[in-house]
């Protein structure tokens, strides 16, 4: 499993293009777009974003990331 992570990593980049190339296509008159860009630096979540709704749910996908991570790091 664990070699097959950049293939992923990779086509989820590309999902993400095609999501975003086609929400603009179909969203064209409206004129209005919603970005989040969220992390973590140690165990600090950090996050930004033009919509409050967008911000907490980037802040709650960010930790639920973290945790599983924790959760596949402590069972190695």
């Amino acid at each position: 499993m664990v070699k097959y992570l950049v293939q992923i990593g990779v086509g989820f980049i590309f999902l993400g293009i095609i999501i975003i190339f086609l929400a603009g296509m179909l969203e064209a008159e409206k004129g209005e777009s919603k970005v989040a860009v969220g992390g973590i630096i140690g165990f600090i979540p950090f996050g930004f974003a033009n919509d409050k709704r967008i911000f907490w749910f980037m802040m709650i996908f960010t930790a639920i990331v973290f945790f599983f991570g924790i959760i596949t790091w402590m069972w190695r």
